[in-house]
C-alpha cells in the first residue's frame, strides 16, 4: 500500500469506512474501537465516582471537587488517549485491563496513588464491556438510527400526502385488481413502520453488572455488611441509565439486546418491501427519476436513469437483516458460566447498524428524486375497465339479481379486452331499473377507489396519526 491514508479511505476493507465512509462517520461515535475504548473509560470513571459516595473508608478522603476532572478523561477523550490505551494493550494483551491501567496512570500523574486500587474494583471485564456495550447501542440508536429513521417516516408521510387523490391501478398476484390512490400505498409503509419503531423504542437496554461470575463475590468479601446489590442496581440505573440484569453469570444474557436486533430486522424487511415496491413502480413508468447533471445511468446505454438508489438499499438492508439475524441467534448462547464468542461477536455490532444507516440515506436520497408520472398511472386504469366488475357484481349482489358474480366472470374471461363501451353494454343489457344502471355507470377505473378515494383527507390525517410519539391502534 502506497498511502493508508488515502481519499475517502480507499484502503478499507468494509465499505462502510471506505466507500460509504461519509454516510456512516455519526456511527462512529458510537460504535468504532475508539467509540468503545471511550465508553469503558466512561463506565471505569463512573464506577469510582460512585464508589467514593459509597462510605468507604479509604475513599472518603477522595477529593470530591477531583471528579469531573476525572470525568473529563472520557468527556475530552482524545485520539492520542486513546493509542496510549492501545499501546498498554500490546503489553497487557487484554483491552479492558489497558484502560484500568490508563487510568491508574492518571491517578499516579496527580498524585492520587493511594486511591488507585479502587479503579475497576472487584471488577471483571465483562462488568465493563457488558455496560459500555448496551451504553453504546442505546446512545447510538437514539442520537443516529432512530432519528434517522423517523426523518425517513416523515418524507414518505408528506409523499403520502402529495399524493392524496392519485388513483392507481392495484396488482395483487401481479395482475390487476381494484384501484387504489398512490398515497394510501404510501401509508401502508408509514404505519408498519411507525408500529415498529415504536416497539423499537420499547426495548430494554440492559447491562451486567456482577463481578466474576455474576455473585459480587469479590466484592462481598472485602465489605460483607455492604448492600452491593443495591449498589450496583443504582449504579447502572442512574450513572448509566440502564438496566441491571439481577441473576447472571459472567456475562450478560444479550436476549434484550437480541430484541433490540430482531426490531431493526423487521424494520429493515418493511425497508426492503418498500424498496422493491417503488423499484417496480419505476419499471412500471409510474415513477420518473430527477436527473443529476453529470451522472451516468448505464455505461452503455445512454438513456436510462436506473433506480440505483432502491437497489443500493435494499441490497444494504440485506446484509444488515443477515448480521442482525447472527447477532440476535449467536449472543444469547454462552458455555456454561461464559466463553469468549460473544467477545468477537460483540465487536461487529456496528456492522448491522452502518449498513442501515447506508440503506436509510440512499432511500431518502432515491424518494427525493421521484417525479411522478400521472400519464402512466391514468393509461394504465383506463386499459384495465375489468376491474370494476367488482363493483357491478356486488351492487347486483345488494339488489338481489341472480349470480351476479358468474355473470361478470362470464363477461370479463372471454379474452377479449374489456374496455368502457363494453361494460355500458354489459349494463344496458340487464334486466334491472334505469336508474341503478345509471349509477352502475358511474363507476370508472379512476373513481373506484374506495374510502380513501372518497376522503383523500383522511390520508393527511393518518399521516399526523403516525408521527405521533406512541403507536396507536387505528380506528
Amino acid at each position: 500500500m502506497e498511502n493508508p491514508a488515502a481519499p475517502f479511505h480507499l484502503h478499507a476493507i468494509s465499505p462502510c469506512d471506505g466507500r460509504y465512509a461519509d454516510k456512516t462517520e455519526a456511527l462512529r461515535e458510537y460504535f468504532s474501537e475508539w467509540a468503545l475504548i471511550r465508553y469503558r473509560l466512561r463506565v471505569e470513571i463512573e464506577y469510582f465516582i460512585a464508589l467514593c459516595g459509597f462510605d468507604i473508608p479509604a475513599l472518603s478522603e477522595f477529593p470530591k471537587e477531583k471528579f469531573e476532572a476525572l470525568r473529563d478523561l472520557y468527556r475530552q477523550f482524545s485520539d492520542k488517549d486513546a493509542q496510549e490505551i492501545k499501546s498498554i494493550e500490546k503489553t497487557t494483551n487484554h483491552d479492558v485491563k489497558a484502560v484500568e491501567y490508563f487510568i491508574k496512570a492518571r491517578f499516579e500523574e496527580w498524585g492520587w496513588q493511594r486511591f488507585e486500587e479502587f479503579v475497576h474494583f472487584g471488577l471483571t471485564s465483562q462488568d465493563i464491556n457488558n455496560t459500555a456495550q448496551p451504553l453504546m447501542l442505546k446512545e447510538g440508536l437514539e442520537n443516529v438510527i432512530l432519528p434517522t429513521l423517523q426523518g425517513l417516516l416523515g418524507q414518505i408521510g408528506e409523499k403520502a400526502k402529495e399524493w392524496a387523490k392519485v388513483g392507481m391501478l392495484a396488482r395483487t398476484h401481479g395482475q390487476p385488481a381494484s384501484p387504489t390512490v398512490l398515497g394510501k400505498e404510501m401509508l401502508v409503509f408509514m404505519e408498519r413502520l411507525h408500529c415498529q419503531m415504536e416497539l423499537l423504542r420499547q426495548c430494554r437496554h440492559s447491562a451486567k453488572f456482577g463481578g466474576a461470575t455474576g455473585n459480587l463475590n469479590a466484592h462481598y468479601a472485602a465489605f460483607p455488611d455492604k448492600d452491593w446489590v443495591g449498589f450496583a442496581n443504582r449504579f447502572v440505573k442512574e450513572n448509566l441509565g440502564l438496566e441491571r440484569y439481577q441473576t447472571t453469570t459472567q456475562i450478560e444474557h444479550y436476549d434484550n439486546a437480541a430484541a433490540i436486533f430482531d426490531a431493526m430486522r423487521r424494520i429493515n424487511t418493511i425497508l426492503i418491501d418498500f424498496s422493491r415496491d417503488v423499484w417496480t413502480y419505476v419499471s412500471m413508468d409510474y415513477f420518473k427519476q430527477k436527473i443529476k447533471q453529470g451522472e451516468v445511468g448505464s455505461s452503455a446505454m445512454p438513456h436510462k436513469v436506473n433506480p440505483i438508489d432502491f437497489e443500493n438499499a435494499e441490497g444494504n438492508l440485506g446484509v444488515a437483516d443477515a448480521l442482525f439475524t447472527h447477532l440476535a441467534m449467536k449472543l444469547p448462547v454462552s458455555r456454561l458460566q461464559r466463553d469468549l464468542t460473544d467477545s468477537t461477536v460483540c465487536r461487529t455490532i456496528g456492522l448491522p447498524f452502518a449498513h442501515s444507516l447506508i440503506a436509510y440515506k440512499s432511500l431518502e436520497k432515491g424518494i427525493g428524486k421521484l417525479l411522478l408520472h400521472e400519464e402512466s398511472l391514468a393509461q394504465d386504469l383506463e386499459n384495465n375497465w375489468a376491474v370494476v366488475s367488482e363493483a357491478i357484481q356486488t351492487i347486483l349482489r345488494a339488489e338481489g339479481f341472480p349470480h351476479p358474480y358468474e355473470t361478470l366472470k362470464a363477461l370479463t374471461r372471454t379474452g377479449n379486452k374489456i374496455t368502457r363501451q363494453a361494460i355500458h353494454e354489459f349494463i344496458e343489457g340487464l334486466d334491472i331499473p334505469a336508474g341503478l344502471k345509471e349509477r352502475m355507470k358511474q363507476i370508472t377505473p379512476q373513481n373506484y377507489t374506495g374510502f380513501y378515494g372518497l376522503h383523500p383527507e383522511s390520508i393527511a390525517e393518518r399521516v399526523s396519526w403516525y408521527e405521533a410519539p406512541a403507536c396507536k391502534n387505528a380506528d
